[in-house]
């Protein structure tokens, strides 16, 4: 007992992956909540210069990939390498990469990518995967609950807090300081842990091949080779027509990639014997809704960001002003010509035959839909930093947690509590709601002509948390209840794989922001998406909810 702390007698393992996670997570959002705003910034206010388009392709794109590597470090990490060493690889990685990205330049940008890829695929899955471990032991299992919730609770402060630095890194400074603090955070993160590794050593335990266990060469041929394969044939698809077919090589390149993934996973269930194919089918049907319900929260990082920068009102009265500019929440904006980059009257970014985005001279692009009697007679504005708004999601997840677990709590007591399936449809739902309300937002003005309120996105994030609340808990573990157990380990790779996926048609769906002239029809189609997808979801969720009871012995 003399690593327990007397007061809360959890290990202080917890404590130490607490901290590691809250620094990795803060680098992590940091720099998710700044990227497309970076990648669209004119080159002459520091930023790469890219159009929307080729932003939010680009933004997809890593999102996508930082979802799927954890399924293959997770694996090295399980087989080959310890947790312990994959979690430092990985925060070194990490470090790298974010240090990388502070150079200007787009060798900087692409050299870096690659780096907080395979950093992330090494980091993330391995410090939840210990923590397990370690409260898996006998006298530590009834708190596993408890510290999850205490670990998660780190995720979300680092989220929280790192927009606000994040603002005040480059508004004050610049672009690639905001990201160096990133960097910053991820080597106090590695610094911690290291500190701290003789408290989660008894969590580093190897798992070596059992009987059932696909060999991770198996996984690559049948899986990720034929995806490679089918991906080099897309990318190269503009040369064989002349164009692409989804707005962009990498995302024609994707759509190719997920042909012989879902092709893979639809034979796996052909194949499977009676009883295996009814734990699949309700884990397919499961990964449905979860798939609409990522491509949902993705939006945080691609239409929402869009949204907050250019269509919704920032300024800030005159009061909050004198509290808020010290800490860098504020960025300044003004009507003095300099140069920017060209938009048309539908706020489309111009661009020549190579996709680069044009420039001209004239007020910051905030003023282009803002009413000429709004504009100050100073010239200069004050407005709430984009990335701010990416803080309140975390917020209203510290806020929520406990008021929807002590209703699910009280329902139980009730016997009225829903079970794991109705909790996903539900959240599905909920999700499609919170797009509803940009629907309405996207109706309540000419946004072409006039910004629209604050309270619009703010009411979108509170809507939306409520639904991450009933499905983002219920991931894993309706994998680990429902999968063959010959086949979790690769149905815990088919939901990276569905979360990368979602990330990927978040930024594809964001290439098309230009094309809806009617921005309410963007967001309409998460509606109906989640709608469909929740519909399917509850006609099946009496089958699912039986075959969880079968497999578990409760739903």
């Amino acid at each position: 007992m003399k690593n327990i702390d007397k007061k809360s007698r959890h290990p202080r393992a917890l404590y130490v992956l607490f901290f590691t996670e809250m620094w990795e997570r803060f680098g992590f959002y940091l720099m998710v909540g700044i990227f497309l705003l970076y990648l669209k910034d004119s080159t002459t206010s520091g930023g790469v210069g890219f159009t929307p388009q080729k932003a939010a392709d680009l933004v997809g794109t890593y999102i996508a990939m930082v979802y799927l590597t954890p399924f293959i470090g997770g694996l090295i990490a399980d087989r080959y390498l310890g947790y312990r060493k994959a979690i430092i690889l990985g925060g070194l990685l990490l470090a790298a990469g974010y240090f990388c990205l502070a150079i200007p330049g787009d060798k900087a940008l692409y050299v870096s990518l690659p780096l907080l890829m395979i950093g992330n695929g090494f980091f993330k899955p391995n410090i939840s995967t210990l923590l397990g471990n370690i409260y898996n032991r006998e006298d530590l299992k009834p708190k596993k609950d408890v510290a999850y919730n205490i670990f998660y609770m780190g995720v979300n402060i680092g989220a929280f807090i790192c927009n606000f630095v994040a603002a005040l890194m480059r508004n004050h400074y610049g672009w690639g300081y905001a990201f160096a603090a990133a960097g910053v955070g991820m080597v106090i993160s590695v610094i911690w842990f290291v500190a701290g590794l003789k408290h989660v050593k008894s969590g580093d335990v190897k798992k070596p091949m059992e009987e059932g266990d696909i060999p991770m060469r198996s996984i690559f041929l049948q899986v990720f080779l034929p995806a490679i394969m089918t991906a080099v044939l897309g990318w190269f698809i503009k040369n064989l027509l002349g164009h692409t077919l989804f707005g962009s090589q990498s995302n024609d390149a994707f759509m190719f990639a997920c042909v012989p993934i879902i092709i893979f996973f639809v034979t796996l269930y052909v194949k499977a014997n009676k009883e295996d194919k009814k734990g699949l089918g309700a884990l397919f049907t499961f990964f449905i809704g979860a798939f609409v319900f990522w491509v949902i929260y993705n939006q945080n990082s691609t239409g929402l960001t869009i949204w907050a920068d250019q269509y919704t009102s920032r300024e800030m009265p005159q009061s909050m002003e004198k509290i808020t500019k010290p800490f860098g929440m504020l960025e300044t904006v003004t009507t003095t010509p300099h140069e920017v980059p060209q938009t048309d009257s539908l706020l489309r970014t111009m661009s020549d035959a190579k996709g680069n985005a044009l420039t001209t001279t004239g007020p910051d692009l905030y003023f282009n839909n803002l009413p000429k009697d709004q504009w100050p007679p100073s010239g200069k504005l004050n407005l709430l930093s984009t990335e701010i708004f990416q803080s309140i999601n975390p917020f209203f997840i510290v806020l929520f947690t406990p008021l929807v677990i002590g209703m699910l709590g009280w329902l139980a007591r009730r016997g009225r509590a829903p079970n794991t399936p109705v909790k996903a449809g539900l959240g599905t739902w909920i999700a499609g709601i919170s797009s509803l309300l940009m629907v309405f937002a996207a109706l309540s003005t000419n946004i072409y002509h006039d910004k629209t309120s604050a309270w619009w996105v703010v009411g979108t994030y509170a809507i939306f948390t409520i639904g991450e609340l009933f499905v983002s808990p219920v991931g894993l573990s309706m994998v680990s209840k429902l999968a063959p157990a010959r086949l979790t380990s690769l149905m815990m790779g088919g939901w990276f794989i569905i979360t990368s996926m979602s990330g990927k048609v978040a930024g594809l769906m964001a290439t098309f922001w230009d094309s809806f002239e009617n921005k309410s029809n963007y967001f309409l189609i998460l509606v109906v998406a989640a709608l469909i997808a929740g519909i399917i979801i509850f006609i099946l969720s009496k089958r699912i909810a039986q075959v969880i009871k079968e497999k578990t012995g409760s739903i």
